[in-house]
């Protein structure tokens, strides 16, 4: 099962307790549903749990059956349609009316109270929604095909305390969120939160990893500059050997040039700590630093 379907299915195993909220669900539904005009609602959906809700919800919202509609335990897409003209003069007085025209709005009227305005998104993600598996990335979508009620969505949103972001895909219009936590924020509101934790979940597990290969790419190029560092440093002593002038030079330099020779795979702060007395890096360093000018190297 997919990720989008997992939180379908925890969507619908929540209790349609409220005719208000019902009632806003199913308006969710119907604005982002495959069609809803004046000649038909149609909904087709591949999620079993969705299904198997739908009736349940048409009819303690509207007190309406499908003319058509889809077997639950079926494989593939269910189909619930209706085609009555008095049913669908109800739906469309209540979800999409315009006293100007045949145009699709949001009825705010049945969205006053916070708890039905969660139950209409709840409503348009079940019909038009989709969400990335988070080990993917993070994208929550709802696309329906009526230009005003995506705008609306948008000013219902932002009313909710959310950030959403507009396109246009084909004949859909989509209202997005990237944000992991707009999106795990959303979930839980509209009835997911077990999902929003998974997604959580996953956000942590992908910075840890992320965060484990970052050092251990740090640690690797820490070797690897360290060992660069003592081919030099070896190759400058040695220079200094076959010229006979490294007996001529310091004490001090002359212990750094045995000790290096001596322990080529030694970070500087380890070899600094074998000196007699103990130096510290910086010193060492710049030892070292003396024996390659003195070598002539570039």
């Amino acid at each position: 099962m997919s990720f989008a379907a997992e939180v379908k299915a925890e969507l619908c195993r929540g209790k349609i307790a409220r005719k208000c909220c019902a009632q806003a669900e199913a308006c969710g539904v119907l604005l982002y549903c495959n069609r809803f005009s004046l000649g038909e609602v149609r909904i087709v959906t591949e999620s079993a749990a969705f299904a198997q809700r739908l009736p349940g919800l048409f009819h303690k919202a509207f007190g309406l059956r499908f003319d058509e509609k889809g077997d639950p335990e079926g494989p593939g897409k269910r189909i619930f349609s209706i085609t009555d003209r008095d049913k669908l003069a109800l739906l469309w007085e209540l979800c999409a009316f315009d006293p100007s025209g045949p145009a699709h709005h949001i009825n705010f009227g049945l969205l006053e109270e916070t708890h039905c305005r969660l139950s209409f998104l709840r409503g348009a993600f079940l019909a038009g929604g989709s969400v990335t598996d988070p080990q993917k990335g993070y994208h929550l979508e709802l696309a329906t095909t009526h230009l005003r009620v995506s705008r609306e969505l948008e000013v219902l949103l932002l009313e909710l305390g959310y950030s959403p972001k507009q396109t246009v895909r084909k004949a859909n219009y989509i209202t997005y969120f990237k944000q992991s936590e707009a999106i795990e924020d959303l979930l839980t509101a509209i009835g997911a939160p077990v999902c929003a934790m998974e997604l959580m979940n996953a956000k942590a597990e992908k910075f840890l990893r992320n965060d484990v290969n970052r050092r251990v790419n740090c640690e690797a190029a820490n070797v690897d500059k360290t060992v660069d560092a003592a081919l030099e440093q070896r190759r400058a002593i040695q220079i200094l050997q076959e010229k006979g002038v490294l007996e001529d030079l310091s004490p001090k330099l002359q212990e750094a040039a045995r000790l290096r020779q001596a322990h080529p795979e030694l970070s500087l702060s380890q070899l600094a700590a074998l000196c007699d007395p103990p130096v510290t890096k910086s010193s060492l360093s710049h030892r070292l630093r003396k024996l390659i000018q003195l070598s002539g190297e570039p």
